[in-house]
């Protein structure tokens, strides 16, 4: 076993979840602080869950030579559905990767007070420059971010442990709402679901059950650190619901002293997410149309930037309720053929 690839792998795995909306703190909030106490106990179990069913890809992709996520979802669902469940999961992948383009230009006018085209450009050729290296590159990148994410999360908790009556609002208990399982359950499922497009090719180029199994534990125990210390920062907050971008009100509750740093992670954040899907889709492209590595990422950018372009709340609105149902199917069908599998 390779302990070195083994955290390489939980480094792309972490960086392939976080995003935009995890950067915020919006993600956060909304899955797990507004339920306080609860939202604690919801952390912990998708913490699980992400360890549980991260490692469990992997190691079926292994066993079953899967190369990319529509050969797994052949496996998993058969002939007959696979196609429905590759063809929504395409299209999240593209989705979402658009979105996060659009986040680099927000982050680039209403930040850093530059034109979102030039945070555009500076990010397709950056992500175009680390997909020609593979996943060398993916790692390379993750290697750099998810460290940064780390070392922000904890400096905003030992910050915000200053705050009065700390451990009164993180141990606060009002009450265990079921609710807060069922959003833990939802929140797991869906990002499981999108990771699979990198942690699959990823898993079958190592090649080792045991270095993709310690990968997967890793990823999931240090998600779960992450979440933690966000949601333990975030309850300070008088209603942390009620603010736009919550973890902004923190920062500017502790002076802008973390300004520059969170505006490091954001963008690091919104960047491992888009080289991750990229990353699977050109893998998943290359079964059904090898034209070269270029050419398919050129188009899956291309694809991107259009959407990104384009009014695209109403389309996300209709894909997310519905990908959230496919992914709760996806863990109930990766339980039962886990098994067959004596995994």
């Amino acid at each position: 076993m390779d302990w070195r690839r083994s955290l390489s792998i939980a480094l792309v795995y972490v960086g392939t979840v976080v995003g935009a909306g995890f950067a915020s703190g919006r993600e956060i909030v909304e899955f797990f602080s507004k339920y306080g106490f609860s939202g604690m106990i919801g952390i912990f179990f998708s913490g699980c869950l992400f360890m549980y069913f991260g490692r469990k890809i992997m190691i079926l992709s292994i066993r079953i030579r899967a190369k990319n996520f529509d050969e797994f979802n052949r496996f998993l669902f058969g002939p007959a559905l696979a196609p429905l469940v590759t063809f929504i999961q395409f299209l999240m992948l593209i989705g979402v990767t658009s979105v996060m383009l659009s986040g680099t230009a927000a982050v680039f006018e209403e930040q850093l007070r530059l034109p979102g085209a030039a945070g555009l450009l500076l990010t397709v050729l950056l992500a175009g420059a680390v997909i020609t290296m593979g996943k060398r590159g993916v790692v390379f990148v993750n290697g750099m971010v998810v460290p940064l994410l780390v070392l922000f999360s904890f400096s905003l908790l030992w910050k915000s442990a200053e705050f009065g009556d700390f451990p009164g609002k993180v141990f606060s208990f009002d009450g265990f709402r079921i609710s807060a399982l069922n959003s833990a359950v939802a929140y797991a499922a869906f990002n499981i679901a999108l990771a699979q497009g990198v942690l699959v090719p990823a898993a079958a180029e190592i090649g080792d059950v045991r270095t993709v199994k310690l990968g997967g534990l890793l990823g999931g125990a240090i998600l779960t650190a992450v979440m933690l210390a966000s949601h333990f920062v975030l309850v300070q907050l008088p209603d942390p619901a009620s603010f736009q971008i919550p973890m902004g009100a923190v920062i500017g509750r502790l002076a802008g002293s973390f300004y520059f740093l969170y505006i490091l992670v954001i963008y690091g954040e919104i960047f491992t997410t888009i080289i991750g899907n990229v990353y699977g889709l050109e893998r998943f492209l290359q079964t059904h149309f090898p034209g070269g590595k270029r050419r398919l990422g050129l188009f899956i950018f291309f694809s991107c930037l259009l959407l990104s372009l384009i009014p695209y709340g109403t389309l996300l609105g209709f894909l997310y309720p519905l990908f959230g149902y496919v992914s709760l199917i996806y863990f109930l069908f990766l339980l039962l053929r886990g098994k067959r599998q004596g995994e």
